[in-house]
């Protein structure tokens, strides 16, 4: 996946369409200050360029060896940027590489770059990454983090998405159901599906009351419990949190979804 096949909602949170400087405003401060705050160098998130930002860019800049203006151009942005940039870098393929191993490699890839919401509730670019530019309380991006990283195993092995991939946990059973992709936890635990059958990567869907309230991804499905990859969930199990985060789940309570290699 190279920067020439990124939505534009991606491409929008690698460049800046301006050079920022003290007393400016608007989207482009409001990016700095997101990534400036992810990298470590916290300032307020009001879009408004002050000393408090102006500050924290020296600091930025002094810490990366750039050349310490205070004004951030693109060459400041893209090494302020640069997590992004690495969970988007495209990943040789071997020979031996199916679709399954490449969702795995790819969310792997994300979670190295600890992807985590800025600014409030479901808010920052990785939220507007995997979310086709939406962020605020309403966008839990569970399902979209799913999604993202599908369409990026997808597009780098040059193959159309085995489901269409949707931000609701519930559509995403549904497009599964429909393509004969989808599996009963009951089916694992009485024996009628195996482990095996899932491959090495499949998704996972959390059932409540029927729906689906929460996903993400299976890593090497082959017991219970079993290891996970998952967004927009923290180290207690939220399907509300503000990460990409590693976790243990149990059978109890899920579906799945077989990625087809």
């Amino acid at each position: 996946m190279s920067e020439l096949h990124f939505p534009a909602h991606v491409s929008k949170e690698l460049v800046l369409s301006s050079v920022v400087k003290k007393s400016d405003d608007g989207t482009n401060v409001k990016r700095v200050q997101e990534w400036l705050s992810l990298r470590g160098f916290g300032t307020g998130i009001d879009s408004d360029f002050g000393p408090a930002t102006e500050h924290c860019v020296k600091a930025f800049q002094q810490a990366n060896h750039l050349s310490v203006t205070g004004i951030v151009d693109q060459a400041s942005y893209s090494s302020l940027v640069s997590p992004l940039k690495a969970a988007l870098q495209a990943i040789p393929v071997t020979p031996n590489d199916k679709l399954p191993d490449l969702v795995l490699k790819y969310a792997q890839q994300h979670l190295d770059q600890k992807p985590l919401e800025m600014g409030g509730d479901n808010r920052g670019p990785w939220v507007r990454v995997y979310m086709d530019g939406h962020e605020g309380t309403e966008w839990k991006w569970c399902a979209g983090f799913v999604t993202f990283i599908l369409k990026q195993a997808c597009l780098t092995l040059n193959r159309s998405m085995p489901i269409a991939g949707s931000f609701a946990c519930n559509e995403l059973a549904q497009q599964a159901k429909d393509k004969h992709f989808f599996v009963r936890s009951n089916d694992i635990a009485k024996g009628t599906v195996s482990w095996q059958s899932l491959n090495s990567c499949c998704i996972f869907l959390v059932r409540k009351n029927s729906k689906w309230s929460h996903t993400g991804f299976v890593c090497q499905p082959d017991e219970d419990p079993f290891s996970t990859i998952e967004g927009n969930t923290n180290d207690e199990g939220s399907a509300n949190g503000y990460e990409v985060c590693e976790r243990t789940r149990s059978l109890s309570e899920k579906d799945f979804i077989r990625i087809p290699q």
